[in-house]
């Protein structure tokens, strides 16, 4: 090879060397040096700290402060639809769901689950499955209430579904259909369809007779209509936080309060029926 052809090749590994060099120099100053320094600015941190830190000199990291949330953790429903509760829910001890009923649940929910007080729902008629979810909700904090709270933390999983199957069993019917599209048009389209363009669905899409919501889903129909107001201003507000996933706190929270107070008072006038109605 001509001395200058190796001149040449010295002179390229040199230029060579030279880039890769100043890359990993380049590489190095901003790794290390730069944006350690801007983002522990953000942290608070000096530069020399956030530059010891990038090191590993120092423990910590020069990452921005993260938002801090002062949120109270919330109990949430531990309820399980396993094929025991099932069972008993479908199966259960008749006299001893009599016996809880009278002796623990009459004086506010009336003996035959109509409740003689606003304060109080009816429970007749009611879903078992609904019942059940709520007596389980307030044993277990999900759903705060300091009354329900004592008159059933001395109740286990059996004696719940006995008492909640007994009211279910006191009443057997379903939304009258001769009831169901009367009253305030555009409450009567909010309960069927909905609010699409608000992201709300129809109330009848969960709450309505064999809409096939979730197995927890509670009858409306024939409900106080001071109760019904009350639970869903609770859930516009969060006040109330035992539904799953959110689904009524999600819902509620998009209702203006004329519309709540319209369907409280919708779903208060539509009455159960019997099959030999």
């Amino acid at each position: 090879m001509a001395p200058q052809d190796h001149a040449a090749e010295r002179s390229w590994r040199g230029r060579t060397a030279a880039i890769v060099v100043l890359f990993v120099a380049v590489a190095a100053l901003l790794a290390f040096i730069v944006l350690p320094v801007v983002q522990g600015r953000s942290a608070g941190l000096d530069a020399f700290t956030a530059i010891c830190r990038s090191l590993g000199i120092q423990a910590g990291s020069p990452a921005a402060r993260q938002p801090t949330s002062e949120t109270r953790a919330q109990p949430v429903s531990l309820v399980a639809w396993t094929p025991q509760v099932i069972e008993r829910l479908h199966h259960p001890n008749v006299q001893k769901g009599a016996e809880l009923a009278a002796n623990v649940c009459a004086a506010c929910h009336g003996e035959n689950g109509v409740s003689p007080s606003p304060d109080f729902p009816h429970l007749s008629g009611q879903s078992a499955f609904a019942i059940y979810k709520q007596l389980h909700d307030f044993k277990n904090g999900a759903r705060v209430n300091e009354l329900m709270a004592s008159v059933v933390q001395d109740l286990n999983d059996e004696q719940m579904a006995d008492v909640a199957a007994h009211f279910s069993a006191l009443t057997k019917g379903a939304l009258d259909p001769r009831t169901i599209s009367s009253g305030d048009p555009d409450v009567v389209a909010l309960v069927e369809r909905g609010i699409t363009a608000r992201g709300i669905p129809g109330c009848a899409s969960c709450h309505g007779a064999h809409a096939g919501g979730p197995i927890e889903t509670p009858t409306l129909a024939g409900q106080r209509q001071e109760y019904l107001l009350a639970q869903l201003n609770a859930f516009s507000k969060a006040d109330r936080h035992n539904d799953i996933f959110s689904r009524m706190r999600g819902i509620a929270a998009k209702l203006h309060q004329d519309e709540i107070e319209r369907l409280a008072e919708y779903y208060a006038a539509v009455r159960l029926f019997r099959p030999q109605d």
